[in-house]
């Protein structure tokens, strides 16, 4: 275990380091000039000289790649070009927010598609499987940038039970989590229910049953755990996506995350910014994955032991 740990970490770091490479390249290959976006088109050359020296903008690209990189691994990610704050107090503030709607719709989409797909496992060609492909169907075809003004219309504008947008309290949360939820849910629960079919068959649950165990018991006991490896790597997946920050739907509801201010500060040419946003959702996709490899190794001991 201590060896896999090791070389996951070592990979990380060249992750980390490989993205922030990339993340810096890209960004000083998008067209605009931030000085220029904080000054305004009517300013002066000497004025413009002056800040984009105050920046260092002016230094070569190699120079600026360096210092980026110092910056990064000694985290000090510097201030924001337009709001003159630093970064790390900026992440500090939207991060909480992405996190709550992360882990809010990770609920939605487990207690949701657990059942369904333990139901449609069980009941196979019943109609409640036919129910549950339905609603995986549904979940997967509609984009979250659909799914999310419906919402709004029907339950803030018209039923008038929930906020329209921000984040004021427990009720707004309602709306995002189940925009965000129920396209995983619907991922997840074809999942739960393709990996428990075929565990259902092989001769261990036979045994399991033979001991006079409950149909309950032997599924929850034996098959679950044996048909969550598909599920964890698909959760994993997912909730790295949730914690880099859900652009769309936290666009769409107000939600002041990361993905917002990933957004904000593209529109602005706020460079840092951008670059500590996406430096932050990579970071966030490597210990999620580090972490999958923790529970791969608990759930398989073969993973953990080499074999």
């Amino acid at each position: 275990m201590a060896r896999l740990i090791l070389a996951r970490l070592g990979a990380a770091v060249l992750v980390v380091l490989g993205v922030s490479v990339l993340v810096f390249l890209l960004l000083h290959l998008v067209p605009g000039d931030p000085v220029e976006t904080m000054l305004g088109q009517g300013a002066r050359p000497a004025d413009h000289a002056a800040l984009t020296h105050a920046l260092g903008l002016d230094r070569p690209l190699w120079v600026q790649l360096l210092e980026f990189l110092r910056r990064v691994f000694t985290l000090q990610l510097g201030d924001s070009i337009l709001q003159q704050r630093p970064i790390g107090a900026l992440l500090a503030e939207r991060l909480p927010a992405t996190v709550e709607l992360a882990l809010a719709a990770l609920a939605v989409a487990v207690l949701v598609a657990l059942p369904l797909g333990i139901v449609a496992a069980l009941r196979r060609g019943s109609v409640w499987d036919r129910l549950a492909t339905g609603f995986a169907l549904f979940g997967v075809s509609i984009p979250n940038f659909w799914m999310g003004p419906l919402l709004i219309l029907l339950f803030s504008l018209q039923l008038g039970w929930l906020p329209v947008s921000g984040r004021e309290g427990p009720a707004s949360l309602v709306l995002p989590a189940l925009t965000l939820g129920t396209s995983l849910a619907a991922v997840l629960s074809r999942m739960v229910r393709s990996s428990l079919l075929e565990v259902l068959g092989e001769d261990f649950m036979r045994t399991a049953r033979a001991k006079g165990l409950s149909e309950l018991q032997v599924v929850l006991r034996h098959g679950l755990r044996n048909a969550l490896l598909p599920l964890i790597t698909v959760l994993g997946l997912q909730l790295g996506v949730l914690l880099g920050g859900a652009v769309v739907t936290e666009t769409v509801f107000a939600w002041p995350g990361v993905g917002l201010l990933t957004i904000e500060a593209i529109q602005r040419r706020d460079y840092p910014v951008v670059q500590a946003c996406v430096l932050l959702i990579s970071v966030g996709y490597v210990v999620v994955n580090l972490l999958l490899e923790l529970v791969y190794a608990w759930a398989d001991p073969r993973i953990g032991s080499g074999r």
